[in-house]
């Protein structure tokens, strides 16, 4: 059963997507969400605490989404929030890259609501890395 009063952070530099992916989180039944223009912006807000998902675009200014997840998986505190990253960068050494770097989930640009959906519920539906 997936709790659907998690605070999800949607960061993108693309207000239209950023708005799209919200669309589809409420449509799912989330509420508590919050958005970040850019990593820098989205770190400052996983720092304060209570995020407990995070999707993230990977070409963004000021700081990459593959950066932010790095940040997040280098820092104790946040290293266990599940991370997916939505992304148009599919290539495969990329895709890898972002799996070495420990992301949860990776959805390529453009999607739908049924593979964000997917997604979402592959990463909340897993037990803990540590967990037997």
């Amino acid at each position: 059963m997936i709790d659907k009063k998690i605070n999800i952070l949607v960061v993108d530099d693309s207000t239209v997507m950023r708005m799209i992916i919200v669309k589809h989180l409420k449509i799912m039944g989330f509420e508590n969400i919050v958005q970040a223009p850019d990593g820098v912006a989205a770190l400052e807000i996983i720092q304060q605490g209570g995020i407990d998902l995070i999707l993230s675009d990977w070409c963004m200014p000021l700081m990459y989404g593959i950066d932010l997840l790095k940040a997040v998986r280098a820092d104790d505190a946040m290293s266990r929030i599940p991370f997916i990253m939505i992304s148009a960068e599919a290539q495969d050494h990329l895709i890898n890259m972002a799996r070495a770097e420990g992301v949860s989930y990776y959805i390529i640009k453009p999607f739908t609501q049924a593979v964000l959906h997917a997604g979402v519920a592959h990463v909340l539906c897993r037990p803990p890395a540590d967990s037997p």
